[in-house]
């Protein structure tokens, strides 16, 4: 068997880090492995590059957020650029405040931060939000509000703040089938 020309170590590396990491996990109120979501982010920001790089990104975006693994696992093992993508798109904590409180706060910053950044940093962003926007149409189809119930803060105007504000500092992607899919389904969701 020859060896195929496309070269996807870097990625295959990176999709082995993040099965290893998000092992066992459900992704949250889903009922379905947590790794379903960064495949799918993966997949999302495939359509708009092929720059391993970024795809390596978009497959590890939540493991320093969610799991043992730290930047400089990330750094040592995949490179500069990786963990610097990776760090764009892992939300800041804020120490001694609870998630629900502290949640509008981190949201803001990371609207501000996303639409300051590059055009790389935004299509692996893409890839996250957009897999999100996916799952809450399909979910808000299926339950109604009810579906608000599963997040840490459960106002539906709350949440259509938050994605009016990606779709925002996204706009640099707007040429791309991903970003015209996240418009749709947010207007789907939260109409005006």
């Amino acid at each position: 068997m020859s060896k195929p020309s496309f070269n996807t170590e870097l990625l295959d590396r990176a999709i082995i880090l993040a099965v290893h990491a998000h092992a066992g996990m459900e992704r949250r109120g889903k009922g379905f492995p947590y790794i379903v979501h960064p495949m799918e982010a993966v997949a999302i920001v495939a359509t708009m590059t092929p720059d391993q790089e970024l795809l390596a990104a978009a497959v590890l975006h939540d493991v320093v957020e969610d799991t043992d693994v730290t930047l400089e696992d990330i750094r040592s093992q995949f490179g500069e650029k990786v963990a610097a993508l990776v760090e764009a798109e892992s939300e800041e904590k804020l120490e001694g405040v609870s998630a629900e409180h502290s949640w509008r706060a981190r949201k803001q910053a990371a609207i501000r931060r996303l639409s300051e950044a590059s055009r790389e940093v935004k299509m692996v962003a893409l890839g996250d939000k957009l897999s999100n926007m996916r799952a809450i149409a399909r979910d808000y189809s299926a339950k109604g509000d009810e579906l608000w119930k599963i997040f840490h803060v459960n106002n539906h105007q709350e949440h259509a703040w938050h994605y009016r504000g990606l779709a925002e500092a996204l706009k640099d992607l707007s040429d791309t089938p991903a970003y015209q899919e996240f418009v749709r389904l947010v207007d789907q969701v939260f109409p005006r």
